[in-house]
């Protein structure tokens, strides 16, 4: 019957269907990100840390990777995810080639995920690094630590992710576990979020303390004033290094060496010094990037290092012995990184041809 095969015509078939649904699904399991283009296999993916949100930085980077684009002769193209993990998962993927990162996702990618450090943020101010802080309102009953401390299970806590070197683990070594703590089991109640939205929940009294760092805080006073205005710091870190540009070791060494002559030169000879230091000044008051190697990551080596020990102290254990030599296999785990880290010794892997 004709009319009955054209009604059947113009319904999706089940199996169709099932494509459709499928495909769905998968798009639903994607991270977000943004992304600036499809990467064709000439070019490099540049991985970037965010700052605000992943569109805000895209924007920002995007003159100075346009100037690295021309000067490899190859397309650049940018990824920048919403949370530290996804950056740090695109790196596993083999998704990123190039990328600006904290010194806690670097290290973690020049272990793991064949990437090496090749160089350092510098800033306008000349600085070396950045401290990480304790927030809470001007006004607020905490005035020292030790009324922080002496109240445990009565204050509001706002800290960054897991992979935040000033929004938790710096804070976390030097504050929690030097006290023996858990920031998650010490604080009434904990939550996780970015550092400009752990700012404005102090200011706005939805949290009694919080961490950040005093690089964002820079550029909160700049977009929120009058929030800035009611917070004061309670408590500063020691010195972080500033964050590092990785490359994948894989890639061939006379690419790698151009893309570190490049991000080590730019805004500082030629003549177009003046415009490439405006395009850096667009990223967070960036002054250019100095060379370095892989030793810049022992002091976060470091920081992973106090609080494995502290999370094996804390651990339940059989005896004394199982702990102790619980704490051996750390301690010597730890001065092995730390020596391959002073070797800047790449893994020993094959590279992928790519030209310079």
């Amino acid at each position: 019957m004709p009319g009955k095969r054209s009604a059947d015509r113009s319904k999706p078939r089940r199996s169709q269907v099932a494509v459709w649904l499928a495909a769905l699904l998968v798009l639903a399991c994607l991270p977000l990100y943004a992304t600036d283009a499809i990467k064709p296999s000439s070019s490099l993916t540049f991985g970037i840390l965010p700052i605000g949100g992943p569109s805000e930085s895209l924007d920002a980077w995007r003159p100075m990777l346009d100037d690295m684009g021309n000067a490899l002769q190859r397309p650049i193209h940018s990824i920048s995810v919403s949370t530290y993990e996804g950056l740090a998962q695109a790196m596993s993927e083999d998704r990123v080639d190039v990328a600006f990162v904290s010194g806690v996702i670097a290290l973690d990618a020049v272990t793991r995920d064949r990437m090496q450090v090749i160089a350092q943020l510098t800033r306008g101010d000349g600085s070396h690094g950045y401290y990480s802080v304790l927030l809470v309102l001007k006004d607020s009953p905490i005035r020292t630590l030790d009324d922080l401390y002496s109240h445990p299970g009565h204050w509001r806590f706002a800290r960054g992710e897991s992979l935040s070197t000033s929004g938790y683990l710096v804070p976390e070594t030097q504050l929690f576990a030097s006290h023996k703590l858990d920031s998650d089991t010490f604080f009434a109640s904990v939550q996780v979020n970015n550092h400009q939205n752990n700012a404005l929940s102090v200011a706005n009294g939805e949290v009694d303390v919080a961490t950040n760092n005093t690089a964002d805080l820079e550029r909160f006073a700049q977009h929120f004033p009058e929030q800035y205005a009611r917070l004061r710091i309670l408590w500063k870190s020691t010195l972080i290094p500033h964050a590092v540009i990785i490359v994948r070791s894989d890639l061939s060494p006379q690419l790698r060496a151009s893309i570190a002559d490049f991000i080590t030169h730019y805004a500082k000879v030629g003549p177009n010094v003046a415009a490439e230091r405006a395009k850096l000044k667009l990223i967070h008051d960036i002054s250019g990037f100095a060379p370095a190697d892989d030793a810049t990551l022992v002091p976060f080596a470091d920081i992973n290092y106090s609080l494995e020990r502290r999370r094996a102290l804390s651990a339940q254990w059989v005896n004394d012995a199982a702990m102790q030599a619980r704490l051996q296999k750390i301690e010597s785990d730890h001065q092995h990184l730390v020596r391959l880290l002073k070797a800047n010794q790449p893994m020993d892997l094959p590279y992928r041809g790519d030209g310079p």
